[in-house]
């Protein structure tokens, strides 16, 4: 099993700045790919970004250079430092990390950006 834990949401300001931070625990050998996604009330979970064992990262289109996301595997945590925020980025905010062939989810952490 692993354990997600996540930490760094809250309430912003339109074109302001959070991070996120994700630390990954239990059996965490092997651990692949980790990233976040989001689920806003009313839709289906997107992916926001993802990053390999080897730091490669991915973004979603909607990211357009506003987020980075960071990976230290000493550590076992994942980060997302998301700046110019929107109100449409309001959503629950899932660390995920694949560790083939499961994957985990961690808890959800909500952010929220008002206008």
């Amino acid at each position: 099993q692993v354990q997600l834990v996540e930490s760094g949401g809250g309430l912003v300001q339109a074109g302001g700045s959070l991070r996120l931070s994700c630390t990954a625990s239990g059996n965490i050998a092997s651990i692949n790919a980790m990233g976040w996604y989001r689920q806003a009330p009313g839709k289906v979970r997107e992916l926001v970004a993802t990053i390999t064992g080897v730091g490669t990262p991915n973004y979603a289109a909607f990211v357009k250079g506003r987020f980075t996301i960071s990976r230290n595997n000493a550590e076992n945590t994942v980060d997302l430092q998301m700046t110019s925020l929107k109100p449409e980025d309001t959503a629950v905010y899932y660390c995920r990390a694949d560790r083939l062939p499961r994957v985990y989810w961690g808890q959800g952490t909500q952010v929220t950006v008002s206008s």
